[in-house]
């Protein structure tokens, strides 16, 4: 995977988080928008991990039956 797209999800894995389990991570551009100051945030928590500890496998698809909705909506 050579380019990431902020504010995209992808499955990752870590040996060093998660206990090497796969995990979904999020993009982040919070400390910067330059991509080097990107970072890996995992959903639901408030962790955010350098791109580097993380194999990242492929991007998370959305499901076709279950298309997001925006909370204005």
């Amino acid at each position: 995977m050579k380019s990431l797209v902020p504010g995209d999800f992808y499955w990752a894995r870590s040996n060093k988080y998660a206990g090497g389990r796969t995990t979904i991570v999020q993009v982040s551009t919070i400390f910067g928008e330059s991509p080097d100051f990107w970072t890996l945030a995992v959903p639901g928590s408030d962790q955010h991990h350098m791109i580097g500890d993380f194999e990242i496998i492929a991007p998370v698809e959305p499901l076709e039956a279950f298309p997001l909705r925006h909370a204005a909506e």
